[in-house]
């Protein structure tokens, strides 16, 4: 419970932050005239959405397991990590379509109207406060290790991103003149390519783990390594791995000498379950099924 609450926590910092800003984006971005601005704000409105999200399945996976989950609920919190990638997609391909279309218009002959200084003002302040909540955000994630976390301290960072290039489209609207005032609908689209990389990056770990993607090599690699470390134990093998939301569930199979007492070789499955238990810590799973080995 003591990690749920550092979790809220942190969550909670985040979605303060967001309240303020998309509060300030929308009102600098509508009176100071700039589509950049107004889709910065909805960035921040998805961030702020994406906060709630956290809190809510953070709290159901931290639940222990029961009759009906035998593995616990940690599944949701990859669950949450999904709905933020699949929330910041829309949300870009929003922000492209708008600016995509404002560009058309300016290439039609539509004079657009440049931006002022209060939205340059609320893209200034947005990257400094989103690129200090995603610092502490992802020292927080690795504290914690929580993939809910961690997503959402990349959405503070692509907030912060956005805002970078919003600044310099309004930036270049506002003092080059009104021929390059199309500065601020290219910058939403810059804007809105970018949170479409880092929004496909998240759906593509969350999907993954939502349909039991092995861990990577380099683990699977390890475990076999400390498992065949085990004094008595030889080859390792028919290793299943996947995680469930921040643990990891390890199967695998071990040969041992088949002369060997039952008591014998449930204790050395033991001490490569305690081993494995040490390395990835206390709440993963792990199933070790003992072969013997052929004379």
């Amino acid at each position: 419970m003591e990690r749920n609450k550092e979790i809220y926590k942190v969550t909670m910092v985040g979605g303060m932050v967001n309240v303020i800003l998309l509060l300030f984006k929308f009102v600098a971005g509508i009176v100071g005239h700039s589509a950049a601005m107004v889709a910065d704000a909805v960035h921040s409105l998805s961030d702020f959405v994406t906060d709630v999200i956290v809190i809510v399945f953070v709290h159901i996976s931290g639940k222990p397991k029961d009759k009906s989950h035998d593995y616990g609920h940690g599944k949701y919190e990859t669950l949450a990590m999904t709905i933020i990638g699949a929330a910041l997609l829309a949300v870009a391909i929003g922000i492209v379509y708008g600016g995509v279309t404002k560009i058309i218009d300016w290439v039609g002959g539509e004079q657009l109207e440049a931006p002022g200084m209060l939205a340059l003002w609320a893209a200034l302040l947005s990257v400094v406060l989103k690129e200090g909540v995603y610092h502490y955000s992802m020292v927080k994630a690795r504290e914690l290790q929580s993939q809910a976390v961690e997503a959402n301290a990349w959405h503070h960072r692509s907030d912060a991103l956005s805002s970078v290039g919003t600044a310099i489209g309004i930036g270049g609207a506002i003092f080059l003149g009104q021929r390059w005032t199309v500065l601020d609908p290219v910058a939403s689209v810059i804007v809105g390519l970018f949170i479409i990389k880092v929004a496909i990056f998240l759906l593509r770990d969350g999907i993954g783990d939502l349909m039991e993607q092995s861990l990577p090599d380099e683990v699977e690699a390890e475990i076999l390594q400390l498992a065949g470390s085990v004094e008595g134990v030889c080859e390792p093998h028919d290793l299943c791995t996947r995680r469930i939301g921040n643990h990891y569930a390890i199967e695998l199979h071990i040969l041992m000498d088949g002369h060997i007492t039952l008591c014998e070789a449930h204790d050395k499955a033991s001490e490569v379950e305690d081993l494995l238990r040490q390395h990835y810590g206390n709440e993963t799973h792990i199933s070790v099924h003992v072969e013997p080995k052929e004379d």
